[in-house]
């Protein structure tokens, strides 16, 4: 795992984990604002061959406005990505930016308080799909 994201392996086919993150976010109140596929992209304008692997701009409102209310500039940081990649079949990794580590760099002790509770969201979002719990 890299130091900066929250992740899991699932054993599911991608389009399935596609779909359960949506929810799963969904379900921590965050909706997704953007949604870009990396593979077609890379294909339509570089002729490239890639995995399937998607970005979702996740955003839970409530927290998007506190932290904007504390500074404007977080806006630079929004939403929160996720990214589902196929690793192999029936191997999908789901991985999420960790908004602690993110908003260290903006070194407002206010932001990092906001930042905590919504790096607990989105660890949630991660355990809910395996069913764990924290």
């Amino acid at each position: 795992m890299v130091d900066y994201e929250i992740s899991i392996v699932l054993n599911e086919e991608y389009d399935i984990a596609v779909s359960k993150t949506v929810n799963a976010l969904k379900e921590e109140g965050f909706g997704v604002l953007t949604e870009i596929d990396v593979k077609k992209t890379l294909k339509t304008k570089l002729n490239v061959d890639f995995e399937r692997y998607v970005i979702l701009g996740a955003c839970n409102p409530p927290f998007a406005k506190r932290a904007l209310d504390i500074e404007r500039e977080i806006g630079l940081l929004l939403p929160c990505n996720i990214v589902v990649q196929e690793l192999e079949e029936r191997k999908t990794k789901v991985a999420a930016i960790d908004p602690e580590k993110m908003f260290m760099i903006i070194g407002n002790p206010e932001l990092e308080l906001v930042a905590k509770e919504v790096s607990t969201k989105l660890q949630r979002v991660i355990n809910s799909l395996t069913g764990l719990d924290i």
